[in-house]
């Protein structure tokens, strides 16, 4: 880039030379002007007096050209006399006959015309530059052209003319253009040194935090302006300085506020792009360290919270209500619900230059309160039956004696089966509240041989089967692993396995086998039972679905054993399927990512 030293040189120096210069050539084309029009007019003057003095008659033999020629033999000129027809009569350089036809001359043209004419044109014939003079040439009469008295002569070029005279000035001319060259460099040195240093002064206002004695000295000048510059950069880069510092004071302030909180805050323009996003929002949508120009439909890819954000725009008052009391917004991670703020940002003059929102994430508020909904309702109904039960006996041992004491055997076995399933529905129950919450313990996953876990389950299933008389075989590898939740995985194939014992016919097998298959670890329970009708398949594992309410309830399920299944699948990020058909027996598969 071009120091203003170095621009002031090269515009000044050109303009100067520039000058000089077209002054020389328009001076230069003038005086070519003046020097071929003197020679046109001079030519022309010449071909009239000869014209007159030779007084040409061309109907005689010789015209009176004989001693014209002779005249005109040892001069520079050329005389050339032309019929009507453009035929060469006579000319003082040559045989006529070796000339060709002239009638298509400019200047033979314009005298044949009954026009004068001088013209500078390259001769055809000789090949050099000359200059033309045609006069016409009338019969004796004066009525009619009887040919064209030409005159020409051969001048050399004006440059030609004027290069020898002027060489001798040429020294002259270079030390003037050197001369004035000093002199413009003098000037825009005057002008550029106060002025580098006004902007190394400058240079260093703008630094971050610019402080007064690390300013440059200031720009000695006899120039007012210059001096009242360098003054006004220092109180600039001295005010400067403090407002930084009261900026960079306000932004850690802001920065500590919006780290420690756990809500989202998006500051938007009018435009909804993002000007300023906080660490939580950063982590609840996952978005970069530099937003950029995103938008706010682009970052949370809610539709809903746009249109409440334009809302907020439309209204411009600030609220202390929720703009949005509860937002579905739907993500990766699943849908998350959130309460909604938002105030608008006004500019200095108090018009709208966007909006500040604030979303408090009530997902884990909202989730807890559907789960202890459906918590009370489900043990409302699923408990109804085996209480009514319970008081029913009861209340029939207490209107007895006790004297029969079968029947009051009968009546406690079924106020026992009652109670333990009331205990069993009670603990399924919390367990897959607490699955369905995300607060189950021990929620971490580690590499662990499966076989061992396996192994465990079956061990847990084992006393129910003996009472049915059915055989549990286990397949796995040895060396087959995955990352799980040994616990949590022991209880959902225990579920599996007590699931197939209680629908089986007594003397069959169940088989619990695992194997690896497409980077995933695949455990499967299979029994003989009744099947399960490809209808049902889809719903089996809701919680309280019965494929037959009425077995279900002889053989003593609780209805959540497959639904707590597939919450443990989940929090190994896997899934859960069934595979049967009715009268075959069924499958259940637990697939665990590798």
């Amino acid at each position: 880039m071009k120091t203003i030293f170095g621009k002031t040189l090269g515009i000044l120096s050109a303009l100067v030379l520039g000058l000089s210069f077209c002054f020389t050539g328009a001076m230069l084309l003038v005086m070519n002007s003046l020097y071929y029009e003197t020679n046109s007019r001079d030519l022309g003057q010449s071909a009239r007096s000869l014209s007159a003095l030779a007084d040409l008659d061309l109907s005689a033999e010789h015209a009176g050209t004989d001693k014209l020629f002779a005249a005109l033999t040892e001069t520079p000129y050329r005389l050339t006399i032309i019929a009507p027809d453009g035929k060469v009569l006579a000319d003082t350089r040559g045989s006529p006959n070796s000339l060709e036809n002239h009638r298509h001359r400019p200047e033979v043209d314009a005298a044949l015309r009954g026009e004068a004419l001088t013209i500078r044109r390259r001769s055809r014939s000789l090949g050099k530059a000359q200059i033309y003079a045609a006069l016409p040439v009338y019969d004796s009469a004066g009525d009619s052209v009887q040919g064209v008295f030409r005159l020409s002569v051969t001048i050399p070029s004006f440059w030609a003319r004027v290069a020898p005279g002027a060489l001798p000035f040429l020294p002259a001319a270079l030390i003037l253009s050197a001369i004035a060259v000093l002199g413009v460099w003098g000037f825009a040195r005057s002008l550029s040194a106060p002025v580098s240093r006004l902007s190394d002064l400058a240079a260093a206002a703008g630094r971050d935090r610019p402080e007064p004695e690390t300013l440059p000295l200031p720009a000695v000048t006899d120039v007012r302006e210059f001096n009242e510059l360098d003054g006004t950069l220092r109180s600039m880069a001295a005010e400067l300085s403090r407002r930084i510092d009261r900026a960079e004071s306000q932004s850690r302030r802001l920065e500590a506020i919006l780290g420690g909180m756990n809500e989202a805050v998006f500051a938007l323009d009018t435009e909804l792009k993002i000007l300023l996003v906080n660490p939580a929002a950063r982590r609840l949508f996952a978005i970069p360290d530099t937003p950029g120009s995103r938008s706010l439909l682009e970052v949370t890819r809610s539709s809903a919270l746009e249109e409440s954000a334009r809302r907020a725009l439309a209204r411009g008052l600030p609220s202390e209500e929720a703009t949005e009391p509860e937002l579905a917004i739907p993500g990766d991670g699943g849908t998350r619900y959130f309460r909604v703020y938002a105030a608008p940002l006004s500019g200095p003059e108090g018009a709208l230059e966007g909006l500040v929102m604030v979303l408090s994430d009530v997902t884990r508020l909202r989730r807890l309160e559907r789960v202890r909904k459906d918590f009370v309702a489900n043990v409302s109904h699923e408990l109804r039956t085996p209480i009514q039960l319970v008081k029913g006996f009861s209340e029939n041992l207490l209107d007895t004696d006790f004297s029969d004491t079968e029947q009051t055997r009968r009546f406690l076995k079924i106020i026992h089966r009652n109670a333990r399933r009331m205990e069993d529905l009670t603990g399924d129950l919390l367990l897959l509240m607490n699955l369905e919450a995300g607060d189950g313990p021990g929620l971490e996953l580690e590499e662990t041989p499966l076989k061992e876990l396996l192994a465990e389950a079956a061990g847990m299933a084992r006393a129910a089967a003996d009472k049915k008389d059915i055989t549990i075989t286990l397949s796995c590898d040895e060396e087959l692993n995955a990352k799980v939740n040994p616990s949590f995985l022991i209880q959902g194939v225990f579920n599996l396995l007590d699931n197939a014992i209680k629908y089986s016919p007594a003397g069959t097998a169940v088989e619990l086998r695992a194997f690896a298959k497409d980077s995933e670890a695949v455990i499967e329970v299979a029994d003989q039972g009744p099947g399960i009708a490809p209808e049902h398949l889809d719903r089996i594992f809701e919680r309280f679905y019965r494929v037959d309410k009425s077995r279900s309830r002889k053989a003593g399920g609780t209805g959540l054993g497959l639904s707590i299944v597939r919450h443990i699948a989940l929090l190994h990020h896997g899934s859960v399927e069934a595979e049967s058909h009715a009268g075959e027996g069924s499958v259940f598969r637990i697939r665990i990512p590798g």
